[in-house]
Parts: structure tokens; sequence; C-alpha cells
């Protein structure tokens, strides 16, 4: 459902906007402005250009909004497994107490196989209770708030947005 995003720094990346030829900025050799000191912008009006780097700009927040909400999404859903496995968890925790007290009810009161039939019962549910705690523990962990990805590619914006000069990095 995302847009494809465009390597970072390739020439051609998005296409040319409304009116500006797909050729428009590159040189006799072929080859775009990009690494060179600066593209061929002769003869195209600065509003236009203004208007290019705008729309550009656009482009890039709706592509990095873009895959800001995948990786949260891809976060929620790892939180939502977890929370689950908790949730399990909870209720095996929940049947543990009710069996235990229910044989140490019929142990008391009888003294005999009902008491002991409880207890059996108690255990395997406290057997569930620890797996299932451990599961969510550890999809928990796997959790990362942070959209790694999106932080990476938007700190590199005001690099790319001061470009380079000649020989300088």
């Amino acid at each position: 459902m995302t847009a494809p995003i465009p390597p970072t720094g390739t020439a051609g990346a998005f296409p040319p906007p409304a009116g500006v030829h797909p050729d428009a900025g590159r040189h006799a050799s072929g080859t775009t402005g990009v690494g060179s000191p600066a593209p061929d912008v002769a003869g195209v009006p600065v509003g236009e250009l203004v208007g290019n780097v705008t729309r550009d700009l656009s482009t890039l927040m709706r592509q990095e909004l873009a895959l800001a909400q995948a990786e949260l999404k891809q976060e929620a859903t790892k939180t939502g497994k977890a929370a689950g496995a908790f949730s399990g968890a909870a209720l095996a925790g929940y049947f543990v107490l009710l069996f235990l007290s229910i044989a140490a009810w019929a142990g008391l009161s009888n003294v005999m196989d009902a008491g002991w039939a409880g207890l059996i019962v108690a255990a395997v549910w406290a057997v569930i209770a620890a797996v299932l705690y451990t599961t969510g523990r550890s999809k928990f962990r796997e959790v990362h708030p942070k959209p790694e990805r999106t932080v990476d590619t938007l700190s590199n914006v005001p690099d790319a947005l001061k470009g380079h000069r000649g020989d300088t990095p």
C-alpha cells in the first residue's frame, strides 16, 4: 500500500515535475548533475526550480510518513501478540489459584483422591502459565517502538538539503 521509496542519492529517483522535460538537467554526456559541481539549470525560471524542490520535498515527506506508518504497524502487531500471551498467562494464573483453592478445600475435607486430582490440574495450569508468561516476555523484548529506519532516513534530510559543492563532503 505504500509507495516505493527510491534509494538515496540516485539520479532520476523522482519523476520530473509537470512541464519539465525528462532530460532537463542532463549534460551533453547524458549524465545528471549528481556528483558534478552544478546541474544545468540554465533557462529554467527560479519559480519553477523552487516549485520542483517543494514538490520533491513534499514527496519525500509523504514517503517518510508512509515508512513510519508501516514500521509502527509492525511494532503494534508484535505488541498485540505479546499482550495476548500475557492475557493467556493471566487467565492461566487465575485457573491456578482456582484449582489450588478447590484442591486445598477438597484435600482438607476429604483427604482422598479428589484433592490429589485438583492438585494435578493446578500443576498443569501452573506449567501453562509459566510457558505463556515466558513467551509474552520474549515477544515484548522484540518490540521497538521507535521507527528506526524512519529516524535514520530523516536524519539524512538536512544533509541532503545542504547539498555538496565541489570536493567538500
